[in-house]
């Protein structure tokens, strides 16, 4: 287990299947990120939706109270989020979870979302971990049909709140590049009063 998975394992041994168990602050900070990610949604049909990094598939629950038709496709290296998410739905044949070693594993979708899985970086430095950001977001490209989205901190962050094992992204490098590289249809969302900004990629 490397650094990073310890972390999440900690988490979730302290704080079990809520939102503090994968590393957010509290409920509704995870219900604010959930709704900016929603907003890459347009399709008013079923749709079928990758959410990378998922936990204890938390999302669902915020699909289901916005009443969205969804086939949801639930990803995560630490196979304890996997194996809760699955006590969660049990018999729900919509929710479809998968343990992953690599992000290459994910399956074609409409749409894929990444919620706060580019925060925590421990010792890795800021370059590295950079590129596994670009890296990351290239494949959620690929393997998305209508568009995808991601969260991550900003630099506009307080300074002295900062910490040292947090990475804070530049949201106008990574909204140029995403406009760059992948559609001209790129939103930069950083309007609701957290320390972390959203970027939604539409196709």
């Amino acid at each position: 287990m490397n650094d990073i998975d310890k972390f999440y394992q900690d988490n979730l041994q302290q704080f079990g299947s809520t939102a503090k168990g994968v590393g957010w602050k509290n409920d509704e900070a995870q219900r604010v990120r959930f709704s900016q990610l929603f907003k890459l949604v347009t399709s008013k049909k079923t749709f079928s939706i990758n959410d990378l990094g998922c936990g204890v598939a938390d999302f669902v629950d915020f699909l289901t109270a916005e009443k969205a038709n969804f086939i949801y496709r639930g990803y995560d290296m630490m196979p304890e989020m996997i194996q809760r998410a699955k006590a969660k739905f049990v018999g729900n044949e919509l929710v479809l979870l998968q343990i992953i070693s690599n992000i290459t594993e994910i399956s074609q979708a409409d749409y894929t979302i990444a919620s706060g899985i580019f925060n925590i970086r421990l010792a890795t430095s800021d370059e590295v971990w950079l590129r596994h950001i670009l890296d990351t977001i290239t494949i959620m490209n690929s393997r998305s049909s209508l568009g995808f989205a991601f969260n991550i901190l900003s630099i506009y962050s307080d300074p002295e709140f900062r910490k040292a094992e947090l990475y804070y992204a530049d949201p106008l490098y990574l909204f140029d590049f995403c406009k760059r590289t992948f559609t001209r249809n790129v939103a930069l969302l950083h309007d609701y009063g957290q320390y972390d900004f959203t970027i939604i990629v539409r196709k």
